[in-house]
């Protein structure tokens, strides 16, 4: 405490000092004000909570402990965790370590002044179901309002700035991107990519149409006895929702979108853990939760003084802010009885019935007594196991994921969980893959890059795997792979790697994988599955090797078939029909498939013309297409280097070199992904518009991927190369893009000004390339940080500009508009 000068409130403070004195509570808490430490952001809908008395609400334990006495222990523990009850009990059990509560260095910057007393008046009727405690019960309010404007003058008073995000030609981001969120991109978003799995969903959001998930099939066949018997019984119970307070009045536009973007910045916990939403779809989803009519920005005066932002900083202190919360240099100091220590029968403590100089919880009697239990079991032993099982209790993995018949998605909320274009591969291909036996199956660097979202080998499902903070999942995919552990050896399972076996198992290849699985991106028309290329890298041996001999006793309710029924093998004609020897041979194909032929029947598919293969004319496909759009313009070339020409915002926008494009989606199913560049060296060109009029050289680029242009079609020369025609400012241009000696890309130009009336002041500009960084590489040209390097002649190069705005470095050179002029571009990459 502050000895040095005295407290503000002398009666407060004194109170406080009394009940600290007097009560030899053994549960004695610093009354931490853990002023938002809710477990996840809380994001749109009606969220139902925990209980209907006000408890704080704990996503796992309200899930798995609440319906039932069984292993309370285990839920009180979870609570211990939760509630940051070691924040101040110290403890050196690794599994109990304090959540505590977010960042407040920027507080001034991400919460509204009146959000801040209302919430710290009464956190339970702001956000019911929070776990920050109500610290103040009893005391008069006149006093709690002058400590409440003391703390929220101090907090107010809390202006770290906002992270930096740099801006790149490949990844651009607008001004103010935070306030240029669309509402319905938002609530797409929302939907799509997880929020649900924890988040109540929208009952007015236009979903899908949903037949029910084959379990729900199942189980609406079966009575609750015979739920119950199948262990079933969590699958059919409804999950609840992670609550939220008022959003909008909480956060403005800024401060939700820079949360949503990287949420570990403000709560290094990890409960709230990020969904790789990049800026634009993060302000898309604070529009969306926010909505148009919440102020823009916040509210926080300066108008606070000193002497009362010193005093807030003292109350801060003093009733021990700073155990779960970060403000300043303040550092937290464990004044309370070790939880090892403490008497569970205490009659005055922190999880009964609130006393003056302890926080209130509000905790039910289900609460009370699960935290009872695990204070009186607080030395037993862990396994790996049981450290897995707390971890995903905390994380609330178990909102997606299933593991020992416990979790996942939840029945009011497996409707949102899509695959792209509606393609139906079962529930295993668009819900969450369960984690039984997890740690058996992949290796621990898979394993591990799994866990912190390093890697993605389903991108036909919309829901993304989540990316949690720093040290949140430390220890779980050991634990995982401990718990999982077999006895058997797979040390030398497979060892012919011969190129006989590879070929027997291309062979293999043909009779089943290609009807489910893509291989190195290839894949027959309408499939939609996993890459098996690198799968060797991915998955264990053993299990490979389980898995083929009996899918179904691998991973329940499995769509693969087992290709060996009784262990035999279906395909007697490939080495002699050996089971072993046959699964040895998928083995190792897999592990050589780069530099193997692709599987038989893909490669027949390919030349079904699904493929487009440039020959001596160029090749055309109007297509949607990733990063591109869905006014692609897809040009192929015999010279094995390509584009793509986007006629909706009138750009260039891709090149690549080696195979062109696949056909199929475009010409026959519906369902297939956007279209990619199936060759290599793929470079997107800087986004946005390439052509502009601007006032002075100083001008800002426009920030709208749209423009005053008409698309005006193409026409096609002798050589069969397109000529793109449209109109921008009341300039025509006509735009030749083709491939030269050195497998690049010359893009001729000629520009003549049509409309007279143009203001003399505006000028064209022709944006030649943009980045982050721009670096001079010769003479006439430019590159950026993504490779692209773009060449003018000496007449444009000289009159070109390089400057720097909003943290995007460009090269404009205007264009004469006094008639016509051409010019030629080169592009390397």
């Amino acid at each position: 405490m502050y000895h040095d000068a005295p407290p503000l409130f002398p009666s407060l403070f004194h109170a406080l000092l009394k009940a600290l004195m007097l009560s030899q509570c053994a549960m004695l808490y610093p009354r931490s004000l853990c002023l938002f430490a809710s477990v996840m952001v809380a994001i749109g809908g009606s969220g139902s909570l925990a209980a209907d008395d006000g408890s704080p609400f704990v996503a796992g334990f309200d899930r798995f402990h609440r319906e039932t006495a069984e292993h309370a222990a285990i839920g009180g523990r979870l609570l211990i965790s939760e509630l940051s009850c070691t924040a101040c009990h110290a403890s050196e059990d690794q599994e109990l370590q304090a959540k505590r509560g977010p960042n407040l260095d920027g507080a001034g910057r991400r919460y509204r002044t009146d959000w801040l007393k209302r919430y710290l008046n009464d956190p339970h009727a702001i956000k019911p179901g929070t776990t920050m405690p109500d610290v103040m019960g009893g005391l008069p309010d006149d006093q709690r309002r002058r400590a409440i404007d003391a703390i929220v003058a101090f907090l107010s008073n809390q202006e770290a700035e906002y992270p930096v995000l740099k801006s790149t030609a490949s990844n651009p981001i607008a001004t103010q991107f935070w306030m240029k969120g669309d509402n319905d991109r938002g609530a797409e978003l929302y939907h799509q990519v997880g929020c649900v799995a924890c988040h109540e969903p929208d009952e007015d959001y236009p979903a899908p149409p949903y037949q029910g998930s084959e379990l729900e099939k199942m189980l609406s066949e079966l009575d609750p006895e015979q739920i119950e018997e199948l262990g079933l019984a969590d699958a059919v119970r409804r999950v609840r929702s992670v609550p939220h307070g008022d959003i909008a009045g909480k956060y403005s536009h800024q401060s939700l979108a820079y949360f949503l973007y990287d949420p570990a910045h403000i709560r290094p916990s990890g409960r709230m853990p990020s969904l790789n939403l990049r800026p634009d779809e993060a302000a898309d989803i604070a529009t969306y939760l926010i909505g148009d009519a919440a102020a823009p920005n916040l509210d926080a005066g300066q108008g606070d003084t000193a002497s009362l932002v010193e005093a807030g900083r003292r109350l801060f202190v003093e009733l021990r802010c700073s155990q779960c919360h970060h403000a300043e240099d303040i550092k937290p100091s464990v004044v309370a009885r070790p939880l090892a220590e403490l008497d569970v029968d205490a009659p005055n403590s922190c999880i009964e019935t609130q006393h003056v100089g302890l926080p209130g919880y509000g905790l039910d009697a289900v609460q009370i007594g699960s935290i009872k239990s695990a204070l009186a079991a607080i030395n037993s032993d862990s396994t790996a196991g049981s450290k897995a099982h707390a971890t995903m209790l905390k994380m609330n993995c178990y909102a997606c994921h299933t593991r020992d018949r416990r979790g996942g998605v939840g029945p009011n909320r497996q409707r949102y969980f899509e695959t792209v274009s509606q393609v139906d591969i079962g529930d295993e291909g668009r819900l969450p893959s369960p984690l039984d036996g997890v740690g058996r199956k992949l290796r621990r660097v898979a394993l591990d890059d799994a866990l912190k979202a390093n890697i993605n080998v389903r991108p036909h499902m919309f829901v993304r795997m989540p990316k949690f903070a720093g040290p949140s999942l430390n220890g779980l995919a050991e634990d995982l792979a401990n718990a999982d552990a077999v006895a058997k050896s797979a040390a030398n399972l497979f060892s012919d790697e011969s190129e006989q076996m590879a070929n027997a198992g291309r062979l293999l290849f043909d009779t089943g994988c290609v009807q489910c699985h893509w291989v190195r991106g290839e894949h027959l028309p309408g499939v939609v599955g996993i890459d098996l290329a690198g799968a060797d890298k991915r998955l264990q041996p053993q299990w490979f090797h389980d898995f083929l001999l009996n899918p179904g006793a691998m991973k329940s309710r499995t769509r693969m078939p087992t290709f060996f029924p009784d262990g035999r093998s279906v395909n007697p004609n490939v080495l002699g029909g050996d089971t072993e020897r046959q699964i040895e041979s998928l083995w190792a194909y897999i592990k050589h498939i780069e530099t193997q032929p692709l599987p038989e029947k893909i490669e027949e598919g390919k030349v079904h013309d699904f493929e487009l293969v440039p020959g001596d004319r160029p090749l055309f496909l109007r297509t949607f297409m990733k990063d591109v759009g869905t006014h692609a313009i897809a040009v192929g070339f015999g010279e094995r280097v390509h584009y793509a020409f986007d006629a909706d915002v009138v750009r260039l926008a891709q090149a690549w070199r080696g195979r062109f494009i696949d056909a199929h989606g475009t010409w026959f199913d519906r369902f297939t992904p956007l279209a990619v560049p199936l060759g290599d060296d793929v470079i997107n060109f800087p986004a946005g518009v390439e052509f502009a009029t601007l006032r002075s050289e100083k001008s800002a680029w426009p920030k709208t991927s749209r423009q005053a242009a008409t698309f005006k079609g193409f026409r096609i020369d002798r050589d069969g190369v397109p000529t793109f025609l449209y109109h921008i400012d009341g300039f025509d241009i006509q735009d030749r893009i083709a491939p030269n000696s050195n497998h690049g890309l010359t893009r001729s130009m000629q520009i003549h000004r049509v409309d007279d009336k143009l203001s003399k002041s505006a000028t064209l500009w022709f944006r030649a390339n943009a980045g982050g960084k721009l670096k001079r590489e010769q003479t006439h040209q430019y590159s950026n940080e993504s490779g692209l390097a773009v060449t003018l002649p000496q007449p444009l190069d000289r009159l070109g500009v390089v400057r720097t705005i909003d943290g995007i470095q460009d090269w404009i050179v205007p264009i004469n508009t006094a008639g016509e002029m051409s010019f030629d571009v080169e592009y390397q990459w």
